[in-house]
């Protein structure tokens, strides 16, 4: 179900919604722009995924999370956890990828929990507590 939320709202919505504010605010706020609707759009896959795996909504998630990582095709965002570790090893032999490597991880940090985020808010909240509802004990001193 994460799959049959997040691909329209990725190519289709996030697309149209990125040509406007590319045309409102200029293209220099276009990598911003799309980190902040790819968060949108995790969150909001999140939330449905949480909403249907309710005993478990964590769990669904993360399922979730572990197909987008591995992705055999190319994703709809830019969540490439394979290109993210061969960063890494770059990093490891070279430090001029340390920057790069930061930025992306950071990327990738914001995007993850922004499902996982999702699928908190998609919990029904507790009852608040009533005292007409509690049985309060009676004093006889």
């Amino acid at each position: 179900m994460g799959w049959a939320v997040l691909l329209p709202l990725a190519y289709a919505i996030e697309h149209l919604l990125l040509i406007g504010t590319a045309r409102l605010l200029g293209g220099y706020w276009l990598a911003t722009a799309t980190v902040s609707f790819d968060c949108l759009a995790l969150a909001a896959t999140g939330w449905v995924i949480g909403r249907l795996h309710r005993s478990a909504p964590l769990l669904g998630v993360l399922a979730f999370a572990a197909t987008l990582a591995f992705c055999p095709f190319e994703p709809p965002l830019e969540m490439r956890l394979p290109w993210l570790v061969r960063l890494a090893e770059a990093a490891l032999r070279d430090p001029d990828y340390f920057s790069p490597l930061a930025s992306a991880a950071f990327q990738y940090l914001l995007l993850y929990g922004s499902l996982i985020v999702g699928a908190l808010l998609s919990r029904s909240a507790r009852p608040p507590l009533s005292i007409t509802n509690q049985k309060l004990p009676v004093n006889d001193g």
